[in-house]
């Protein structure tokens, strides 16, 4: 069964939207895009749509590439098979021919990663406008806020570019914080902390202090229920009896002192579990898919057998997925 935090992740994002990646509002360029309330879609948000099961996000879990989940379709399910037999391989760690929890776990995870850096390297294309391999703050304002001239004082001040204004000064702030050796300009290590702050721990007490700025109303520096949906208020109230005990079940596991605040370590630790859990739940999904026989163990065969849950198939670049996936041996 998916966890509670995996089915309420749109809410628990949208609610500590300051958290979150900026994107402008009118230039959606990234997958983690903004919505209308200002906050970044989390990764998992197209996972299960208007009551509907998208099998996208299952295969870039798998192949951590977005480019190559949109090109594996167009392989036979002899060829998906032969190339999926061969990350097992490499997914199963302790060479049982069977893959648990942890394994893919450890896998998807790292999956994620992969699709953070792709992103961000698109993202830096479009952004990098002189393409010398940085990015100025100059150029992603240009190119994201569509403003020539950084210095000029007058920007945004009209009152219906008040979320604007905000978004752009926190993303200054990230941008900031970002360049380690304050040269005014981001190299792509850089880029990506800059893009995906809630997967790097040095960005972590920026984006806390963005959410309590906004988030925290009464300014005690913590987070109460109330603050905690915020502007999702009214829609909670249009929620069902058993969604709004969801959401306070939700709230309740981040608030460890069981005070009925959220402080900031608990707000801390709520970010750096963001994608683990998302992770753990892609793993009861795809075991609940593929365990047949129910002993919580995926042999090589289950997987192979529901080949078209996990990768259906696989992109015509593979020597180059594996190549990348290389680079990550040694973090497991």
């Amino acid at each position: 069964m998916m966890r509670v935090f995996g089915v309420l992740c749109v809410v628990l994002l949208g609610c500590w939207g300051a958290a979150e990646v900026r994107a402008h509002t009118h230039h959606l360029h990234s997958t983690k895009e903004r919505e209308a309330d200002g906050s970044r879609t989390p990764r998992d948000h197209v996972h299960f749509e208007g009551g509907e099961h998208h099998s996208e996000f299952d295969h870039e879990a798998i192949l951590g590439s977005t480019k190559e989940a949109e090109e594996y379709d167009q392989l036979p399910p002899t060829e998906a098979k032969r190339r999926l037999e061969v990350l097992l391989l490499k997914m199963d760690r302790n060479n049982d021919k069977n893959i648990d929890r942890k394994e893919l776990h450890s896998w998807i995870l790292r999956s994620f990663r992969m699709l953070s850096e792709e992103e961000s390297a698109e993202r830096m294309d479009e952004v990098d406008e002189d393409e010398d391999g940085y990015v100025t703050w100059a150029e992603y304002i240009l190119e994201t806020y569509g403003i020539n001239n950084p210095d000029d004082q007058k920007l945004l001040e009209k009152e219906d570019q008040a979320e604007e204004q905000r978004l752009l000064r926190e993303d200054r702030q990230l941008f900031n914080a970002a360049d380690k050796n304050i040269d005014g300009r981001l190299d792509e290590e850089e880029f990506l902390a800059f893009s995906h702050p809630e997967e790097h721990p040095d960005m972590l007490p920026v984006i806390l202090e963005q959410t309590l700025e906004e988030k925290d109303t009464n300014k005690d520096g913590n987070i109460d229920f109330q603050e905690y949906i915020g502007d999702k208020g009214k829609l909670y109230e249009e929620k069902t009896e058993t969604e709004k005990d969801q959401m306070k079940d939700l709230f309740n596991s981040f608030d460890m002192d069981g005070d009925s605040l959220l402080g900031r370590d608990e707000a801390m630790f709520m970010f750096k579990a963001q994608y683990k859990d998302i992770a753990e739940d892609e793993v009861d999904h795809l075991f609940g898919a593929a365990d047949d026989d129910g002993n919580d163990i995926l042999s090589f065969l289950e997987v192979l057998e529901h080949h078209d849950v996990f990768v259906g198939s696989e992109a015509t670049d593979y020597g180059d997925h594996l190549h990348n996936l290389d680079r990550f041996e040694d973090e497991l």
